[in-house]
């Protein structure tokens, strides 16, 4: 039998930050990465859905995780490196390379996106990448991006493979399968949250923790809020639940990662706020609103 899950707590999806003219800025990305692993985060994410990693050259791709590893080094924790595509020999390919570096602990892999090849060639293609790949694999169930909805059945069985170590829940609700899931977990799979607004009820009713994009700002917060729950602090959990999820609407008011990469630029912690087409920067409306919410976290929590 699987031990219990050992990916606990927060993880956060880091920005992939560029220069004005669009260049990777790797010295900003591994300040990013220390300040988050610093303020709490149990590991990070590179190459996710927040990192752009549609639009990263394969050199870009190599050096955002030799950056993120040697983050993950320095402070002992470990790194999720995103693999996506609808090809299960490409994936196994790819997964092949991440295993060769040994940095990688796990890697996050979407339900094949676009293809919908139903829940049996789903558990297929994971069955596969866990024999044929050598990292262990966090499945990412997000169907409004894939267009693959898995029932509470199917990713039960993804997570008795032995190669599967836990699940990104991002359904965009709290529906029926979560509660099933989270009702009679499988021994060894972690289930993380990815809808960052409904993080809160989520970890309550029983979730691990979570990959939260909105943790690249005020990650403390988040790592705190997730803390709080697994510890059963229920009244402080929700206030601050309450007030992170406001947040995280303001931050997914424009296309991820726009407005989360405008509130860094403000705080002087990327060199800009660019991003790559077919994204577009956020509005200077919704950059200051979310900035409004983080600055103003920071007034309270300042010292009297």
């Amino acid at each position: 039998m699987k031990p219990e899950p050992n990916f606990n707590g927060l993880y956060v999806p880091l920005v992939t930050p560029f220069t004005d003219d669009l260049r990777l800025a790797p010295d900003a990305l591994a300040r990013l990465a220390d300040e988050a692993l610093s303020a709490g985060a149990s590991g990070l994410v590179a190459l996710g859905t927040t990192a752009e990693s549609a639009t990263l050259t394969a050199a870009e791709k190599r050096t955002v995780v030799r950056v993120c590893a040697a983050a993950c080094r320095a402070h002992g924790a470990p790194l999720i490196v995103g693999v996506g595509t609808g090809d299960t020999a490409a994936a196994i390919t790819s997964l092949r390379e991440l295993a060769a570096t040994g940095d990688v602990a796990a890697a996050l892999v979407p339900a094949p996106p676009y293809v919908r090849p139903g829940e049996a060639g789903t558990l297929a293609h994971f069955t596969a990448l866990a024999e044929g790949g050598g990292v262990p694999l966090v499945v990412y169930d997000i169907p409004y991006r894939s267009g693959q909805p898995l029932s509470a059945d199917a990713l039960a069985a993804l997570g008795r493979l032995p190669g599967v170590v836990g699940v990104k829940h991002a359904t965009g609700a709290i529906d029926a399968t979560t509660v099933e899931l989270l009702a009679d977990p499988v021994p060894g799979f972690a289930v993380l949250g990815g809808d960052d607004v409904v993080i809160s009820p989520l970890v309550a009713a029983g979730a691990h923790g979570g990959i939260l994009a909105s943790a690249n700002l005020r990650t403390a917060d988040y790592a705190e809020l997730i803390s709080l729950w697994r510890r059963g602090s229920a009244a402080p959990a929700r206030r601050l639940g309450a007030d992170l999820a406001r947040f995280s609407a303001a931050l997914f008011a424009e296309p991820n990662p726009t407005v989360i990469k405008g509130v860094l630029h403000a705080q002087e912690r990327i060199p800009s706020p660019a991003v790559r087409l077919p994204l577009l920067p956020a509005s200077p409306d919704a950059v200051r609103r979310a900035a409004l919410l983080a600055d103003r976290h920071a007034l309270q929590a300042s010292p009297a």
